[in-house]
């Protein structure tokens, strides 16, 4: 027992061994925040791996999603060549629809225009058909102008009756667009004269239509009937003018 102390004897021994500082514990915490301290080493490299991972995280998110606009921009560009085509398409078909029109609407002009000129040449052929008939009655008028004498009152009363009724119906030619020829002293012209006779004469230039057998008339620019004329023919080829005086040179002989 000489020398050992016993805890439970020197309790003061205890205290003082107590309240000594724990060198170990402020070792540990100037330890743990050293930079050259394994522990904090190894956080830090954790946290780099960490952020490197993050960052390879980052960056394949960034690929990706790369990826994703470069597939959205080849559909985008696959859809603008697509509408293009159409566009294209449309465009031509427009173009072809224009020129069918165009040719549609010539031909629609160019059949107003001839069933116009078939139907204005219908109206003048219906028109000059009846108007012939109607001349008839006028060519009648005018023999009984020129024949008739009326020598008293009550003949002078007829004749005037019926030359009103011969004026009223050469009015309504007119305003029909019926015209009568007056070819006296004009060349003769196949168009609208025909030749009935001939008259050997010195006093007209050969050809001149000297009197107007019977009326001729146009209807506008149309010949509704031609005129029946007598033209001048140059004296010295009257074959009876030769005969004549074939005749009297005989006869002076034989006297």
């Amino acid at each position: 027992m000489n020398g050992h102390i016993s805890p439970d004897l020197n309790p003061n021994v205890h205290t003082m061994m107590s309240a000594e500082p724990n060198n170990s514990a402020i070792f540990d915490e100037n330890q743990e925040s050293s930079p050259n301290s394994p522990e904090f080493l190894a956080t830090e490299s954790e946290a780099s791996v960490t952020d490197e991972a993050e960052t390879a995280t980052e960056e394949i998110a960034f690929s990706d999603e790369f990826s994703l606009l470069g597939a959205m921009a080849i559909d985008l560009q696959e859809e603008i060549d697509n509408l293009k085509q159409q566009l294209e398409e449309q465009t031509q078909q427009v173009d072809a629809y224009k020129k069918r029109y165009i040719s549609l609407a010539a031909e629609f002009d160019n059949f107003r225009k001839r069933t116009g000129k078939e139907k204005e040449e219908l109206e003048t052929k219906i028109k000059g058909k009846t108007l012939m008939e109607i001349l008839g009655v006028v060519d009648n008028f005018e023999r009984a102008r020129t024949q008739i004498k009326p020598v008293n009152d009550g003949e002078i009363g007829i004749h005037k009756s019926y030359q009103g009724v011969y004026k009223t119906l050469v009015e309504s030619l007119k305003r029909l667009g019926v015209s009568p020829m007056r070819p006296e002293g004009q060349s003769f012209d196949p168009t609208y004269h025909e030749a009935m006779m001939r008259e050997y004469t010195d006093e007209h230039p050969e050809g001149t239509v000297i009197e107007q057998l019977v009326r001729g008339y146009t209807l506008g620019e149309q010949v509704l009937r031609h005129a029946l004329v007598k033209v001048a023919a140059p004296k010295e080829a009257d074959p009876n003018a030769e005969q004549s005086e074939a005749a009297a040179i005989s006869l002076e002989e034989s006297v």
